[in-house]
């Protein structure tokens, strides 16, 4: 593995029609130094490119490799996790010329992406997750950006605004990147006030629009003014807590359009930190297949491959400072997230004192546990 390429990697670890995929956008200017015609990205989504969550920042990162000479980029949206994704793939190869795949979707991995890799040997997929490991055909790696840092600033912001002391969070699923992003979120605004407790409903799946309502209506019922959410797309829980007059805090993209009085910030995803270096290294000749391109890409706030959106209103100017201060603290390692000792909400202690974690360690991949001050069950 070529782990300098990126700087920090790891083996950690998160409409549907067969027509061919749509061309979005495509470079003029020099074409790759290893081949006279563009080099083809394929980019395929679960759900719309503009759903305010996972896939317009997937969709963001496309774009911001779309104009670069000597790339064409493809794409393909609400394609679901079936072996319709397959034959997208394929139809992005044969009729596309497609020499780079970059599904985005969790359940596209296996078995669709692993059984049409091995039937195109010469193409590169990069799939966005945790999931790739030796063994598997080489033509395939994985990419992904870790939020945990971003929710522990969300939720210091969080802590700074609340004025009932209440917080609350919409998750999809009570599993491992979700838990660790509500652990985050209340470690963070625990770590500025360490009596706050955060309130969680999960809805049970990515996208269940009316229990995403519900949920959110139910906690401003109960007296919660901030809001934090892990859902693949936050437009519900947001504008839910902006008609409620609460505050909320994001994740995947920016929100701020859809709460102008009530988004306090959200954690985003930089993707295109990660594909402009997919897309220098492809030019140069280099590949998952010949090594010049590592199989699992992974980091966080250091590496830019996540940062906050954009600050709401209700963000004090004391806030903002100590979001910057924090920040500097975290990328030069002066503040872990995963730091005991650390309780879960039973009282045991799942991280003893004087051990800590980086995110990118392979600790946190076994969270499956609420920490101290999160009220709800993970079954």
């Amino acid at each position: 593995m070529a782990t300098a390429a990126f700087g920090a990697t790891s083996k950690l670890w998160t409409g549907c029609s067969s027509a061919p995929p749509e061309t979005q956008a495509s470079s003029g200017g020099t074409a790759s130094p290893v081949a006279d015609k563009p080099i083809v990205i394929g980019f395929i989504y679960n759900a719309p490119k503009d759903d305010y969550g996972w896939n317009q920042a997937q969709a963001k990162g496309a774009a911001a490799i779309a104009a670069i000479p000597g790339i064409k980029i493809v794409e393909q949206e609400s394609v679901p996790e079936t072996k319709e994704v397959q034959e997208v793939m394929r139809n992005m190869i044969d009729q596309n010329g497609a020499t780079v795949i970059v599904p985005t979707s969790f359940g596209y991995f296996d078995p669709h992406v692993l059984a049409v890799a091995k039937d195109y040997p010469e193409v590169q997929f990069f799939h966005s997750g945790t999931l790739w490991k030796e063994g598997l055909p080489k033509n395939v790696g994985s990419y992904f950006a870790l939020i945990d840092e971003g929710q522990y600033l969300a939720g210091r912001i969080a802590a700074q605004t609340t004025k009932t002391g209440k917080l609350g969070f919409v998750g999809a699923k009570p599993i491992n990147p979700v838990l660790r992003n509500i652990n985050s979120f209340i470690l963070g605004a625990r770590s500025v006030k360490p009596d706050l407790k955060v309130q969680v409903i999960f809805t049970g799946d990515w996208s269940l629009p009316v229990k995403e309502a519900e949920a959110t209506n139910s906690l401003a019922d109960q007296g919660v003014d901030v809001v934090g959410v892990h859902v693949d797309s936050p437009k519900v829980v947001i504008e839910t807590a902006e008609k409620r007059g609460i505050f909320s805090s994001g994740l995947h993209s920016d929100q701020s359009a859809l709460a102008p009085k009530g988004y306090l910030t959200g954690t985003m995803y930089n993707w295109a930190t990660i594909h402009k270096k997919y897309v220098e290294l492809l030019k140069s000749g280099k590949t998952l297949m010949n090594g010049g391109i590592p199989h699992q890409v992974i980091g966080g706030l250091k590496e830019d491959y996540i940062s906050l959106a954009t600050f709401g209103p209700a963000v004090s100017e004391a806030a903002k400072k100590d979001d910057e201060a924090t920040k500097a603290k975290i990328v030069d390692g002066s503040v872990v997230v995963y730091k005991g000792a650390i309780k879960d909400n039973t009282g045991a202690v799942k991280i003893p004192a004087g051990t800590s974690y980086k995110v990118t360690d392979a600790a946190p991949t076994q969270i499956n546990w609420l920490a101290e001050g999160v009220i709800g069950k993970v079954s």
